[in-house]
This record gives C-alpha cells, structure tokens and sequence, in this order.
C-alpha cells in the first residue's frame, strides 16, 4: 500500500535520515518511535505525500509519489486518514461539522447523516457533537480528529503522537479504537514516545515496533 524503499531526506544542508525502508502491508499495525528530532513526523509526511524524498523510492498504493500529479497526490491521501500531533479545528464550527469537513472538500457532502452520527458515537461523542471545539478536552479533541480521518473510509491511518497530549486513560480509549480499526482491515501506523502505550498494544494486536534513530530505521527489540 505504501512503500519505501531507500529512502533519504535532506533539509538546510544537513541529513536527517537515509537508506530507510519500510512496507505497510493491508492490515498491519505498526508503532515508530526514537528520540525527538530523528524525523518521524517527517517520515509521516513522506507516507502521504506531503513531502518528496531527497533519495530514494516512495510506492503510494503503487504510484511513485516523485512522478505523481498533484492532482494524483490528492487522490491518494482520500485512501490515507492523517491524525495530526496538533490537531486543527475551525473553532467557528461544530465539532459534528469539523469531523464532516473531509466529505465537504471530496464533493460528498451527500454521505447519511446516520453515517455521520454513528462515527461521532463510535469515538464516544454524541454528547459534545453540538459543541465549538474549544469546548473540547485534550482526549476528546484528539478522538474528534480520529473521527475526522476516518470519515473518508481510509485504508492507512497514520498517528503522529496521538496520545501526547492525553492522559492515561484516554490514552487507553484512543488506541483502543485504533485497534478497532485494524481489525476492521486498516492498516496503521502510530508515532509514539510513549512505551507504555506500545506494551498494553502488543497485549492487543500484533504489531511491529519500528525505532528510527542515528538516521535509520531498526526493528525494535523484543524487551518493548
């Protein structure tokens, strides 16, 4: 679905990574983690197109992202649902109407108002549906931006630090409902510092554990 291969990527003269390969297969979960500043945001934007490798190869659902229009790029990120570290909201709006936002935008403003609904209640706010944004908690802002990557049906879900700003518990809500989606077929990938979050996981789901430091990527150990 989205692949690497040898990729590097370079700014303001220096390297931040190099010769890193990764596949996300349908249907695997994966966790990234490594130190603040080894590039795994980066590497986010990379998986959906925000970004060009300086080196390298990147497969988006078969297409190599170097040679694909934006119009094409565009097209892609429809089959891959982004959850932001710093999740964005139009505070103007209703938290039902910001999740529907990504329908808006694709022309298919049309989708059942009953869709809507049962996506709001499977994240667990059908109560805050009518409130602004600022109204919102930490964990209940970040469950609204799941809500509103998902709405498209994605194939990918990718996660920058979902969790980073959320307390336990809610830590715990959140990544059950990623699990949830894996199972439904998803594939996805979480970018996490948080350990204790990857070991209550790998209880759950069968996932790899990916460490990008000193500008590579390197399969976790099993200790995690």
């Amino acid at each position: 679905m989205i692949e690497l291969s040898h990729v590097a990527y370079s700014y303001g003269g220096g390297e931040l990574f190099s010769d890193l390969s990764l596949t996300l297969s349908p249907g695997s979960f994966h966790f990234l983690t490594g130190p603040s500043g080894a590039g795994k945001t980066t590497l986010m934007k990379l998986c959906y197109g925000e970004l060009i490798a300086t080196a390298g190869e990147v497969r988006l659902f078969g297409e190599d992202a170097r040679q694909m229009s934006r119009d094409g790029i565009a097209l892609a990120r429809r089959r891959i649902g982004v959850v932001h570290q710093d999740c964005q909201f139009l505070d103007h709006l209703p938290v039902s109407e910001n999740i529907a936002l990504p329908l808006t935008v694709a022309g298919r403003k049309d989708k059942g108002i009953q869709d809507l609904a049962d996506l709001i209640a499977w994240v667990g706010l059908t109560k805050q549906a009518s409130q602004l944004p600022p109204e919102l908690s930490g964990g209940e802002r970040q469950r609204a931006a799941l809500a509103r990557a998902v709405i498209m049906s994605p194939d990918v879900i990718l996660a920058d630090e979902p969790t980073g700003n959320i307390d336990w518990e809610m830590s715990q809500r959140l990544l059950r409902l990623l699990v949830e989606l894996n199972r439904m077929g998803k594939t996805v990938l979480v970018a996490t510092h948080d350990m204790a979050l990857i070991r209550a996981a790998k209880q759950e789901v069968q996932s790899r554990v990916l460490r990008l430091t000193e500008r590579r990527l390197q399969l976790a150990g099993a200790d995690l």
